[in-house]
């Protein structure tokens, strides 16, 4: 199974990418994000994030993300979760998604199976997720009013790779490398499976173990649901940039 997951990771993006009946509209992006776990209970913690993603670096809107959960910890190496987004689309780039003329709410819910494993020094951490998603519709282009929502689902796999630069293992004060290659798929749709693929790569500083800072290359291959209505081409994003991430947790169980 995991020999599968890794051969659509790597070769399912570059298949799809080399079709030629295709449109490519490419953005420079900048994404600022913060993450944490938060400990409530010897096995349970709430999850927090937010991600501010930006076009040309930091000039405009590309999309604002919210995310909050629950994470339960079924074995010191397996972390099961499920949860909320609230995802808000912004226009932008050549072809906005389905001609987007202001922004766009969707809402989402996931569940999650994370299991973490040492390889050598390579620390790797991999995650499938499951989401349903409800997307804001209008019946007149450019209106902030929804008519409907439209429900789609995917699964996500990410392998994330960190490697100490200091010693054997990540410690306080140390400098690692990180990377990360997430693939999305649509499920339930014959002719438009693939979704999009995302590939970092960079370093990271840990100050404690529930801080850390992260600042990586961002490369983003997206494809759009609809097609040009000019052309009936598929549409896909080839987004190129960087993502500053902070990593903050606080254990609410400790005891002064």
């Amino acid at each position: 199974m995991k020999a599968i997951l890794y051969l659509l990771v790597f070769f399912i993006p570059n298949t799809v990418y080399s079709q030629s009946q295709r449109l490519t509209d490419s953005n420079k992006i900048g994404w600022y994000t913060y993450n944490g776990d938060h400990q409530v209970a010897k096995k349970w913690s709430i999850h927090t994030e937010y991600q501010w993603r930006r076009i040309d670096f930091i000039r405009s809107w590309q999309q604002s993300l919210a995310r909050i959960g629950a994470v339960y910890a079924l074995t010191p190496e397996v972390n099961l979760s499920s949860g909320y987004t609230h995802l808000v689309t912004f226009p932008y780039g050549k072809y906005p998604v389905a001609d987007l003329l202001v922004p766009n709410r969707e809402h989402r819910v996931y569940e999650d199976v994370e299991w973490t494993q040492l390889l050598y020094r390579f620390n790797l951490q991999h995650r499938i997720r499951l989401e349903q998603r409800w997307m804001g519709e209008s019946s007149v282009p450019g209106k902030h009013q929804i008519d409907s929502w439209e429900y789609a689902s995917r699964i996500r796999y990410q392998l994330e790779i960190q490697y100490p630069l200091q010693g054997s293992t990540i410690d306080d004060h140390e400098f690692y490398l990180t990377a990360f290659d997430e693939l999305f798929l649509n499920l339930g749709q014959e002719d438009n499976v693939y979704n999009q693929n995302r590939i970092l790569g960079g370093i990271g500083y840990q100050y404690t173990e529930n801080l850390k800072l992260e600042v990586g290359y961002l490369h983003q291959i997206t494809r759009q649901s609809d097609l040009d209505p000019a052309t009936q081409r598929a549409i896909y994003e080839i987004n190129q940039g960087f993502r500053i991430n902070l990593i903050y947790g606080l254990n609410f169980t400790r005891k002064d």
